[in-house]
């Protein structure tokens, strides 16, 4: 099994209407968009997903890189960000997200994140047992 790295950064929701800054929220919170993504580079590839997502078909690194006007080399960097967090999958050279929805989205990373906590739990009482804890 591929490792996946979660990131989830706790905040308190702003007062926010417009949905270009909701996406922009949701994303940070998943530790996706940051300071050092000046040119909201991850932000424009993870919405090109979202979209395709939601006709319910694949989109290549190229077609990412036109309607982004990103280097194809910054959209394949930000696939594997976006596959890492098990956000994104690839199959026969076609980009996917894992969910065709942010609310299926937000499921899938909940299910994955108590999996692992589930098995973190598992072996903090192993470990406990044998330190006579």
């Amino acid at each position: 099994m591929k490792p996946t790295r979660i990131t989830i950064i706790k905040a308190e929701r702003p007062e926010l209407t417009n949905v270009n800054d909701l996406l922009q929220w949701y994303g940070g919170s998943l530790g996706l968009f940051n300071m050092r993504d000046k040119d909201r580079s991850c932000f424009r590839v993870f919405i090109v997903l979202l979209k395709s997502s939601k006709k319910n078909i694949g989109i290549s690194s190229e077609e990412i890189a036109d309607a982004t006007s990103l280097s194809r080399g910054t959209v394949v960097y930000h696939l594997n960000k976006l596959i890492e967090a098990g956000l994104a999958k690839e199959s026969k050279k076609k980009y996917y997200l894992e969910a065709d929805s942010l609310e299926g989205l937000t499921e899938k990373i909940r299910l994955d994140m108590g999996l692992a906590l589930d098995n973190l739990k598992k072996l903090g009482k192993e470990i406990d047992v044998k330190m006579k804890f």
